[in-house]
């Protein structure tokens, strides 16, 4: 007894060979290589970095500005001692660099924390 196998050609389908395909074959008819497109990786640049300062002013507590710079800016207190008295001493110091949506909004916790305890306190972000 014989088994019935269908084939391609019993739907009507053209029977294709090995390689002998129209996806093989160029707009010309010759038989072209096919191959991969490299991907070029996008050049990424490193985000540009601002300066978080500090400004002094005559009516701000010492005591003050280095709880500040301990709660906003992770300081610890010798860090924030220092750089309190460089902010009295010089007129501004800066607490650190960071990108630009991290310092805005360090420079916005300082200013809020600052209005809260009615203080005068400055800080300020600049293109390092």
């Amino acid at each position: 007894m014989t088994t019935f196998r269908p084939n391609a050609a019993t739907y009507g389908i053209p029977s294709l060979g090995a390689g002998d395909g129209d996806k093989d074959r160029g707009r010309d008819g010759s038989k072209s290589d096919t191959g991969t497109i490299a991907k070029s990786k996008p050049k990424t640049r490193r985000p540009s970095l601002y300066r978080v300062l500090l400004l002094n002013d005559d009516y701000t507590p010492m005591e003050f500005v280095v709880l500040v710079l301990q709660d906003v800016f992770n300081k610890t207190r010798e860090d924030a001692m220092r750089i309190m008295l460089h902010v009295h001493n010089q007129g501004l110091g800066e607490c650190g660099v960071y990108p630009f949506e991290v310092a805005e909004t360090k420079v916005t916790r300082v200013m809020d924390t600052a209005r809260k305890n009615q203080h005068p306190l400055q800080c300020v972000m600049e293109k390092q």
